[in-house]
């Protein structure tokens, strides 16, 4: 055991570092004034721990890691999106928001402690070897992978073009573990699609929120204007985006609103109160819109349907959203680290808070019916939302609930193919015969 002095000694080098952590971050965070009598007897007892580990566990284990262990069980204890960034899983981080990475093409998290995928991206390596949503992932080349967080995972995943890794796959239905093999590829994600669905009508899909999002379905609007010389209506795709950068979700909303209010965030400290505005005349504002959302639409893709649907400009069609409302900070530290903390939480125009609840489409379309229709059973990774994560963030209470909207429950075997699109595309050609009567009345 170590003596009382080192205790002591341990014990103040701690402190210093944890005051230095507090100030690490700039103007994101603000230091702990001071440390009660009950935190200092908590730390000693943290060194204590360490010093019988080192001297009792069975194999050698440096101080160092052990810190760092408890730094990760710290922020995993907070919610599933607090963690503790090494070096290397900071650079994977902001390579992710560039769009290009090599890996295999899977949005991941995990539910119940187990690693599962939320879905595969298109045409990817994950795609096109049959990794499906809901899929458990319970070995990454022969390791288990519980308890690993969710970082880790990522890690563990991806890595140099050509190189293989081999995940073992517990998928509903099936008694035995599937084992694939697959090779990594760089995943260049095309974060915006778009095409036109029938003369005057458009349809853009948004894949996730990354650096130049709002550039590319800006230029997505302007072909299809061209193309169809004007718009009648559009279909925003966003089902299936797990979100990404909030900057670009305010951009993309931007570009279809005149003015007003998109999101606003709300935390303990003034500078994590912020508002955003649309800054001037939107440059696609005349024609309809529907919004297509799902269990799997999240964060960033919540914040631009929630505007949409507040502000009046599009309708919401599709099914409850997953409900990630909460905002992560990345604060780097001195050693190239980085801490992602959850600092605040986003609501709404009408203040609705999103977090856990979601945003609920004003035309509902049950996703059992749909999947019927496809001759699939029930995926249970759609069922995967914010409020299933273990120590999820709950909505505020004192917050507004969401209103309380009529829905329009629509039979899957009424239309073929893609039936939400095939609706939402029903809809604006409706609208658009709706106002020609409406106009020539007039």
């Amino acid at each position: 055991m170590p003596s009382k002095r080192s205790r002591s000694l341990l014990v103040a080098g701690l402190l210093a570092a944890a005051v230095a952590l507090f100030f690490s971050g700039g103007r994101a965070v603000e230091p702990e004034t001071a440390v009660d009598q009950t935190a200092y007897e908590k730390i000693e007892t943290f060194t204590n721990i360490i010093g019988i580990i080192r001297k009792n566990y069975v194999d050698e284990v440096s101080t160092g890691d052990l810190i760092e262990g408890a730094i990760n069980g710290m922020l995993n204890s907070l919610d599933p999106h607090s963690a503790y960034l090494t070096p290397d899983l900071y650079k994977e981080l902001q390579i992710d928001t560039k769009g290009s990475f090599g890996g295999l093409g899977i949005e991941i998290t995990i539910r119940d402690g187990v690693l599962t995928v939320v879905s595969p991206i298109e045409d990817t390596p994950a795609f096109r070897a049959g990794v499906k949503a809901g899929d458990q992932i319970i070995k990454i080349n022969g390791e288990f992978s519980k308890d690993m967080s969710l970082v880790e995972a990522v890690k563990r995943l991806r890595g140099p073009k050509g190189t293989k890794v081999t995940i073992s796959i517990k998928r509903e239905g099936v008694s035995d573990l599937i084992d694939l093999t697959i090779t990594r590829e760089i995943i260049r994600i095309k974060s915006v699609k778009f095409r036109t669905l029938e003369p005057g009508y458009g349809y853009i899909r948004v894949t996730q929120f990354q650096e130049g999002t709002d550039r590319d379905v800006e230029g997505g609007l302007e072909a299809l204007t061209k193309e169809n010389g004007s718009l009648n209506g559009l279909v925003l795709d966003l089902r299936n985006n797990p979100g990404g950068l909030l900057s670009q979700a305010v951009k993309v909303a931007d570009l279809f609103l005149d003015s007003g209010l998109i999101v606003y965030t709300d935390g303990r400290l003034e500078n994590q109160k912020q508002k955003y505005f649309a800054r001037g005349p939107g440059s696609f504002t005349t024609f309809p819109m529907v919004v297509l959302v799902n269990g799997g639409s999240a964060s960033a893709s919540e914040i631009v349907a929630g505007a949409l649907q507040d502000q009046k400009r599009a309708l919401v069609l599709g099914s409850k959203t997953f409900g990630k409302g909460s905002v992560q900070t990345i604060l780097p530290l001195p050693d190239h680290s980085a801490l992602r903390l959850t600092t605040a939480k986003y609501f709404t125009p009408s203040g609705r808070s999103i977090q856990e609840t979601g945003i609920q489409p004003d035309i509902e379309m049950d996703e059992v019916r749909l999947a019927k229709v496809e001759g699939k059973p029930r995926s249970p990774g759609h069922a995967i939302r914010e409020e299933n994560l273990p120590r999820h963030l709950k909505h505020r209470k004192e917050g507004k609930e969401p209103e309380k909207r009529e829905r329009d429950e629509v039979e899957a075997e009424e239309t073929e193919g893609d039936p939400q699109l095939d609706h939402a595309l029903e809809l604006l050609k409706s609208w658009h015969v709706f106002s020609t009567l409406l106009a020539k009345r007039q």
